[in-house]
C-alpha cells in the first residue's frame, strides 16, 4: 500500500498544514484501542496458534488497557477466519493471529482461482509472536523410526492416509510434495485444525500428519506419537534426536514455522506500529520467553518490515511448490 513519504509531507507542510495531519495520525495510535480488540485465530481451540494467541493476549490486555479477546474461527485451512479479518473495518479492533498455513492455503487458493483475499494486498503484517518448528508425526506403534523409513514402508501400498489442517494447508502441501519426491501414494484427509488431526493420528485413523512442536511434542513425550522429522532447518532444541527433513533427503519439505499478528489493509500506520511495539515488548517478558522456549519455539517481536520481507520470500518459494504439485484447495 502506497503512503506519501515523511520527507514529502514535511516539504509541503507550509501549504498543506501537515503538522496538523501528523498530529491526527499520531492520535490514531495514541487513543487505540478504544474498545475490546478481537483476535481471530482461524483454527479450533487447543492448537499452538490458539495457545500463543492467548499467551500474548493476556499480556497485551494489560499493556493496552483493553481486553484482547481470542475468537476461534476454524475451517478452510485457516482461510475462513482470515477472510473475516480481511473484510473488517481497518480500525485495529479486529486482528488476525495466524501461522505458516496462511501462506500455503492462500497460495493454493490463488492457484485454483478461488482466493477470497491476498496476503500482501489485503493485510498488514504486524509482528511475529513466535517462531515454532513443525514436526512430522505418526502413531507410536508405527515401525518406522524416521521419515525415510516411513517412505520405505509406504512404497507400493495403497492404504496410506495423511491428515492435514485443511485443503491447501501446510501439511497438505507437505504431503503432496512428499508423494511427488518419494514416489509413494497417500490419500489426503483434511481436518479443521491441529487438535482433531492429532487425535486421529493417536487413534491410528491416519498414518501421517504434522503439528507445531509446542503441542506435538507433548504427545511424543507421552509415548502416544512418534516424531519422524522436523520441517525446520535445524533439529529442535527440545527434541534433538529428531532429524530434519533435509538430513533425511527431502529438502523440498523444509519450512520455517511462525505465528504472528496481521491487521486489515488500510489500518492507520500509528495503530499498526503501536501493536508491533507492544508485541515486541511482550516477547521480551521473562515469563512469555520461558513458556515459548519450553515448548520448542523462539520468541518473535520483530518489526513489521521484517515480517513482510520474510513473507515475500516464503510466498515465492511456496508458490513454486503449489504449482509443481498442483495443490488443490477446495
Amino acid at each position: 500500500m502506497h503512503r506519501p513519504s515523511r520527507r514529502g509531507l514535511v516539504a509541503g507542510a507550509a501549504l498543506l498544514g501537515v503538522p496538523a495531519l501528523l498530529s491526527r495520525a499520531d492520535a490514531q495510535g495514541s487513543d487505540w484501542p478504544r474498545q475490546t480488540v478481537r483476535v481471530v485465530v482461524p483454527f479450533p481451540a487447543g492448537g499452538t496458534t490458539d495457545l500463543l494467541a492467548r499467551l500474548y493476549g493476556q499480556r497485551l490486555s494489560e499493556t493496552l488497557g483493553q481486553p484482547m479477546l481470542v475468537e476461534n474461527r476454524g475451517g478452510g485451512g485457516g482461510s475462513i477466519g482470515a477472510d473475516v479479518v480481511a473484510k473488517a473495518p481497518p480500525d485495529g479492533h479486529l486482528v488476525l493471529f495466524h501461522n505458516l498455513t496462511f501462506v500455503t492455503t492462500t497460495t493454493a487458493l490463488q492457484f485454483n482461482g478461488r482466493a477470497p483475499h491476498d496476503i500482501e494486498r489485503d493485510f498488514i503484517a504486524v509482528s511475529v509472536g513466535a517462531f515454532v518448528p513443525g514436526i512430522i508425526l505418526t502413531q507410536a506403534s508405527h515401525p518406522a523410526k524416521d521419515l525415510r523409513e516411513f517412505v520405505d514402508w509406504a512404497r507400493g501400498r495403497t492404504d496410506v492416509f495423511y491428515g492435514s489442517t485443511g485443503p491447501g494447508s501446510g501439511m497438505n502441501l507437505t504431503g503432496e510434495t512428499l508423494k511427488r519426491d518419494a514416489g509413494i501414494q497417500m490419500e489426503h484427509v483434511p481436518y479443521r485444525g491441529a487438535a482433531p488431526l492429532v487425535q486421529e493420528l493417536i487413534a491410528g485413523r491416519v498414518q501421517l500428519g504434522s503439528d507445531q512442536i509446542s503441542t506435538g511434542m507433548v504427545h511424543v513425550r507421552s509415548g502416544a506419537l512418534k516424531a519422524l522429522a522436523t520441517l525446520a532447518p535445524t533439529r529442535p532444541r527440545v527434541l534433538p534426536d529428531v532429524p530434519t527433513v533435509r538430513e533425511l533427503g527431502f529438502p523440498n519439505l523444509e519450512q520455517q514455522g511462525w505465528n504472528g499478528y496481521f491487521m486489515p489493509a488500510r489500518t492507520p500506520d500509528p495503530v499498526v506500529q503501536k501493536l508491533q511495539r507492544e508485541v515486541a515488548a511482550a516477547a521480551q517478558q521473562p515469563e512469555i520467553q520461558r513458556r515459548i522456549l519450553e515448548t520448542g519455539g523462539e520468541p518473535g517481536g520483530g518489526t513489521s518490515a521484517e515480517f513482510a520481507a520474510m513473507l515475500r520470500q516464503q510466498i515465492a518459494h511456496i508458490r513454486g511448490l503449489v504449482e509443481s504439485v498442483k495443490l488443490r484447495a477446495e
